[in-house]
This record gives structure tokens, C-alpha cells and sequence, in this order.
């Protein structure tokens, strides 16, 4: 009898209450925009907007932008379409208001790139390897390089002997750790973006065997020192160019008087 009381009397639980369905909000209205600030070593400083939720009790929108990576064609970062096919990398380490300062975090070659390079009847030679800059950051480099026929050559292929590959691989890493271990990241990074390293390393390299096609294929930031805040600043306010005539030096001078005199009026 205790247990025919109890079957039925709980109807009310699996009925769904009325205001229990929540009204679509549109996610995009929680959200913010922020500005990407690339390094000043490259032409454009304002390379993109990335987006976040907004800052929301213990949630902070400024912890989520630090650490995100970017990948922009460094045609469009220093308005060159010739060097479209290199990507670089831009890792976001401070927030500023609604700037997201940027620092170098790598460097690419389009797969097009890469694939246009490969072909059949000549070697491939392969190279990597790890270099601590002056400044603490630990880089990997990668380099790439095809054999080529000689001069009035007849036969079809122009391979290389393992030996003469080894010779040229050896060539290629006491150049590429000279390279990484001579300076800090910012030239580096100067030299990888101006420089032609790879026509460096092909002449050297052409004693052994004629080789063509030499480039720096991928760079890679493995291992970062401790983030330092003016080292950042550095990054951002070196070598910065007025772009054009923007204002005489006498009219600022005047703005900061008045605005140290009164305050805000």
C-alpha cells in the first residue's frame, strides 16, 4: 500500500516550467574588437583586428589575447608583392588599451611556394638547426636548397652524391648558426625579411656542387626569455619613421603648455 501512494504523484517534475527557455542573445554583442600592432621593423604597423569576449568578473579579455598567434604574408606587411610567399608569424605579448602589441613568433613559405621549387632530375638537400640570439631567444632554422645542371651540361640529371650533400648540409648549418648567434632577434629577423642568406649559402655551397633555389624555408621560436615589457617597447618604438610632414615641433610645444597650465578647462 506504501508504494501505490507514491506511483503518480510526482507529475510535475517532468512538465517543463514556462520561463525555462532563455531567449537567444546574440554573442557578438559581448564581444570587443582589437587592434593587431605589428613590430616596427616591418612597413605596416596596424596589420589586422582580432576579437574577444569582453571582460566579465574573474574572466579577463586582456589574459585571452596574450599568447595568440597571427599569421600574416609578409607581402602585405611590408608592401612588397615580390615576397608575398614568405609568411610570417606575430605572437600577441601585451595589451595596451585596444592594441595588442605584437612580436616576432616565426617564419613560413607558402606551400605553392614550396611545391613550385620541387622537381624531378636534381636533389634536394635539407637543413635545420637550433641557435640561442644574444638576447635569450632559442630559434630553430630551416634551410632548402636544389642541385642544378652545370654549365653546358649534356646529361639530363644533376644529382648529388650523399658526400657532396653532406658537404653542402655542413656548409649550410655553420652559416645558419653564424646567422642566429651573431645578434639579437631584431636583426635576425632584419637579415631573414632583407637579407638574401640563401644566395649566401648557394655561392659558398657551389664549390662542392651548383646548387639554386636557396632559402631560409621556416623559422621557429622555440624557447622565449622572460617577458620584459621595455624589451617589447623596443620592438615598437625603434627605428620609428614620421611618415610625411605630420606638425611642426613649435605648435606641440605650445599644446603642452596650455595643458599643463590649466588643466582641462
Amino acid at each position: 500500500s506504501l508504494f501505490k501512494t507514491a506511483i503518480g504523484k510526482n507529475k510535475r517534475l517532468t512538465k517543463s516550467k514556462k520561463g525555462s527557455r532563455k531567449k537567444a542573445v546574440d554573442p557578438f554583442l559581448k564581444k570587443a574588437w582589437y587592434k593587431l600592432i605589428a613590430p616596427s621593423i616591418l612597413a605596416v604597423k596596424d596589420c589586422g583586428n582580432t576579437l574577444i569576449t569582453k571582460t566579465q568578473g574573474q574572466k579577463v579579455a586582456s589574459d585571452g589575447l596574450k599568447g595568440r598567434v597571427v599569421e600574416i604574408s609578409l607581402g602585405d606587411l611590408n608592401k612588397n608583392e615580390a615576397v608575398s610567399w614568405r609568411k610570417i608569424k606575430l605572437c600577441v605579448e601585451d595589451v595596451q588599451g585596444y592594441n595588442c602589441l605584437t612580436n616576432f613568433h616565426g617564419m613560413d613559405m607558402t606551400r605553392d611556394k614550396l611545391c613550385s621549387l620541387i622537381r624531378k632530375k636534381q636533389s634536394i638537400i635539407e637543413a635545420n638547426v637550433d641557435c640561442r640570439t644574444t638576447d635569450g631567444y632559442i630559434v630553430r632554422l630551416f634551410c632548402i636548397a636544389f642541385t642544378r645542371p652545370q654549365e653546358n651540361q649534356i646529361k639530363a640529371t644533376c644529382y648529388a652524391k650523399s658526400a657532396q650533400i653532406r658537404a653542402i648540409r655542413a656548409k649550410m648549418t655553420t652559416i645558419m648558426t653564424e646567422l642566429g648567434t651573431k645578434g639579437d632577434l631584431k636583426s635576425l629577423v632584419k637579415e631573414l625579411i632583407s637579407a638574401p642568406i640563401g644566395d649566401n649559402i648557394a655561392r659558398d655551397a657551389s664549390s662542392v656542387f651548383p646548387i639554386k633555389d636557396c632559402f631560409i624555408r621556416k623559422v621557429k621560436v622555440l624557447k622565449k626569455p622572460k617577458f620584459d615589457v621595455t624589451e617589447l617597447m623596443e620592438w615598437h618604438n625603434a627605428d620609428e619613421k614620421v611618415a610625411g610632414d605630420v606638425g611642426k615641433p613649435v605648435e606641440a610645444e605650445k599644446e603642452t603648455k596650455l595643458a599643463g597650465s590649466g588643466g582641462r578647462l
